[in-house]
């Protein structure tokens, strides 16, 4: 089986693969010191409740876009499962053509989503992506990264918000309470920006690629508040919160795993 490992800002996901379902899923906050040894100890616990072992993996990728983080994942791999991790990067066989002026300046996750959104729904395609920033990713029909957009992130926003201005308070994201725009009050006020704000970030820029592309696009939404903002726009022709994972599934597939050569391999960074 193949262990997949999404490592963002925010959380960690950890997924197995079967070559034929997911197996199981499971995401953890971000730390980036936090130890191989620590991975561990929760990791097992959740692929027991799963049915699953260490045994079973046999195979094993990383992506993220936290550079600290990686040494304690590859750690993690090499120690509890006996595999080297494949690590991604814009060096790798992709299938398409990284259409940048600087390929290397790309965060992987924003090229994992746009390879399993053109290998699952085609292209031209532009994927949204909820995260701790809000990407906007354009792939063209050959399914080339052709570049996007990268806003601040909602929670971010939110945050921002709340720390620069002494008298707002600390909201949560949702829809406003019947869907209006004018809040009543300070709470509501400050959730209908957030809210209509996101949206109208999200309609005006996919209008703006769509017209500099030149041609229809579909539209693609991924992320944990992808869902949440889908009940304010019609935009979206998809929601996919499995896409980034399982575009390192299909970078896995096309690329051999790396080997590990000998003991030593276990207890040294690489």
């Amino acid at each position: 089986m193949l262990l997949v490992v999404d490592a963002g800002n925010t959380n960690v996901v950890f997924a197995v693969h079967d070559s034929a379902t997911w197996r199981g899923s499971w995401r953890i906050s971000m730390q980036p010191q936090r130890t191989s040894d620590e991975y561990a100890v929760w990791l097992m616990t959740l692929l027991q409740a799963a049915g699953l072992s260490v045994h079973d993996v046999s195979q094993a990728v990383i992506g993220t876009v936290v550079p600290a983080a990686l040494y304690h994942l590859r750690l993690l791999c090499r120690q509890y499962f006996q595999t080297e991790p494949l690590i991604a990067s814009s060096r790798l066989d992709w299938g398409f053509r990284i259409a940048l002026d600087n390929p290397g300046e790309v965060g992987v996750d924003r090229l994992l989503n746009g390879l399993a959104a053109h290998r699952i729904y085609g292209g031209p395609l532009i994927v949204i992506d909820f995260g701790t920033a809000t990407t906007f990713d354009v792939v063209d029909v050959d399914g080339a990264y052709c570049g996007g957009v990268i806003a601040p992130g909602i929670n971010l926003s939110v945050e921002a918000l709340h720390k620069a201005a002494a008298r707002l308070p600390r909201i949560g994201v949702g829809r406003p309470a019947g869907g209006l725009v004018i809040g009543r009050d300070t709470n509501s006020a400050m959730r209908s920006g957030v809210f209509w704000g996101y949206i109208g970030l999200v309609e005006g820029i996919v209008e703006r690629i769509r017209q500099e592309f030149g041609a229809p696009m579909k539209v693609l939404a991924t992320g944990g508040l992808a869902p949440l903002f889908s009940e304010g726009t019609s935009v979206f022709e998809h929601i996919d919160p499995e896409l980034t994972i399982n575009g390192l599934r299909f970078l896995a597939g096309r690329n051999p795993a790396p080997h590990l050569t000998n003991d030593k391999d276990l207890i040294t960074e690489g």
